[in-house]
This record gives C-alpha cells, structure tokens and sequence, in this order.
C-alpha cells in the first residue's frame, strides 16, 4: 500500500500581518479611498458626541465628567431647558420658523419649478439663473440685503418673526427648486402626454398624475428646507428683534460668549436629535414612495442581464 502524505496545515497570518498585506494594497483596490472616509466621519461625529455626552454631566463643568444626569433638560428648577424661559422660548422660535418655512416654501418652490422646467422661450435661462443666485450669495449678504430691504423699502414689516419667515422662505425656496425640478426631470412628461391623450385637463393631469409623482421630492424637500431653517443663524440673527425671537443657534451663539452651562448643549442636542428624526422621516417616506420604481428598475436589470449574450 501506499501511504498518502496528509496535506499540511497552513499557518494562519497573523493580525499584524493581515493589517500589513491590507495596508500594501497587493490588489490595487482603493484602500486610502475607505481609510480617509472613516477619518472624515469619526472628525465630524466625535466632537458631536462629545457635546452630546456633556449635556448629560451632572455638574456644571463642561469639560470634567461626573456622572449620568438628566439635569440640565428638566431636572435644574432654574438653569434647565424645560424650566429656562429663555431656552424654551428659543426652542419653541426655531420650531415655529421650520414650521412656517415648509408650509410657505414647499408650495411656492413646487411652483416656481414647474414653471421653470417647462417654460421655453425667452428669458427661461434668466430665470433659472435667477432662482439659483440665494444658493451663491454668501448668506451674511443675504441676512444684510433682507435687513436693509425690510428697513428702508418694505417698512411695514418690522424685525421679528414676520421678517424672519420672510427671510427663510426666500433662501429655502433654491432648495425646494433644485430638488423638484430634478425629480421633473427624471420623470419626464410622457406621464401628462398620456394623461391628456386620455382626455384629461391639464389642471387634472397636474393634481391626479404629476404631482402624485413628485410627492417623494416634494417630501425630501420638506425635511432639508426644516432642517436648514431650524439650524440657521445669520439671517435669524440679523432679522431678529431680541428677547422671544431668538432662536436656539442665536442663543448657543451668546451663551459660548459668556461661560456657558452644559443647558447649552442640552438644548443644542434636542435641535440636532429633532432634525434627524424629521429628516429620517423624510428618507424613510421617500423610500416608500419610490419602492415601486426601485422595483422596476431592478427588473429591467435583470432583464438586461438575461439577453446579453456577450
């Protein structure tokens, strides 16, 4: 009989030498590409949970950890969110900007791209130029210009929120533009061709069919126009009146100029917690909505696929 050598067992690399022969890229796949977007995530989000983290301490400090504390959100009778009016009344202010920012904005800018995107003719290009230019202004030129604007030619419309609505509905409105009119075209208008060869009117092709098919922008551009208005801090700061117009960004902006309690980033925590529930919300609804092109475009795909012979 003869004897057959059982093959012998290779060594497992070590975790050094995995990590070397990962780092020396043998395979030419782009391995500086992955590190550097890690690097650039942890930059961003560490400093994030950082402050997040501190909102919690239970002492005063700001930097030195104590212990777990829900203090500085209700539990401080003085000094805390809930029982801060100041804080409050800045938190209640962003909020009821975002709010009336969407419901102003949002249909406005739906508008304007759907005339921008079929208008043809003279002095389209203007105009699309035109509702570009809020998303190139450098915003504390826009915070000024509105200022000047509501101080020397609209003087019914005094500093406070009016002007601040004012103010973030005419930045916002880019936004929703940009956003409305890519889904226009990804769509095209074969939808209304065949809705008014079926007989119906345009104003009837436009509320039963296109607008159905641009309600996942119409919700993207929801959650990014709430999102910037909750955030933003020039045009707030300039188109402010003081005292119960200020909000959250307005109010962190003078607390860090003084010594700061960990309140700051308390309330700094609900407006970043809020505006990525709403934002997640919009995602999320935008996914549903467009699930069935997802579908779709998967099928053809995968019927591609199966008639290339090559």
């Amino acid at each position: 009989m003869t004897a057959v050598a059982e093959p012998r067992a290779r060594p497992q690399p070590s975790t050094s030498t995995r990590l070397r022969g990962w780092f020396r890229n043998p395979w030419g796949k782009p391995r500086f590409l992955v590190v550097f977007t890690w690097a650039y995530i942890l930059w961003s989000i560490v400093p994030v949970l950082i402050a997040v983290q501190f909102s919690f301490n239970a002492t005063r400090s700001r930097t030195v950890w104590d212990s777990f504390s829900t203090r500085w959100y209700w539990g401080d009778p003085v000094d805390s969110v809930w029982h801060d009016p100041t804080l409050s009344h800045a938190l209640e202010q962003s909020f009821k900007l975002a709010a009336a920012d969407v419901l102003i904005a949002v249909p406005i800018g739906v508008l304007l791209a759907l005339g921008l995107a079929r208008w043809r003719g003279r002095g389209s290009g203007t105009s699309n130029f035109i509702m570009l230019f809020p998303l190139v202004t450098p915003e504390i030129v826009m915070g000024v210009s509105l200022l000047l604007v509501f101080s020397h030619v609209f003087t019914f419309v005094n500093t406070g929120t009016v002007a601040q609505i004012l103010g973030h509905v005419t930045f916002s409105i880019s936004f929703v533009v940009v956003i409305v009119r890519a889904r226009l075209f990804s769509i095209g208008r074969q939808y209304e061709e065949a809705a008014a060869d079926l007989g119906a009117t345009p104003f009837r092709a436009l509320t039963r069919v296109l607008l159905p098919l641009l309600t996942p922008a119409i919700v993207a551009s929801a959650a990014v126009v709430f999102a910037i208005s909750a955030d933003d801090f020039v045009i707030s700061q300039w188109l402010s009146s003081g005292g119960p117009t200020d909000t959250v960004p307005i109010q962190i902006y003078a607390a860090t100029r003084a010594a700061p309690l960990p309140s700051v980033n308390a309330i700094a925590t609900i407006m970043m917690v809020s505006t990525l529930l709403i934002v997640t919300a919009g995602f999320l609804t935008w996914r549903l909505l467009t699930r069935g092109e997802r579908r779709a475009g998967k099928a053809a795909e995968d019927m591609g696929g199966a008639f290339n012979l090559s």
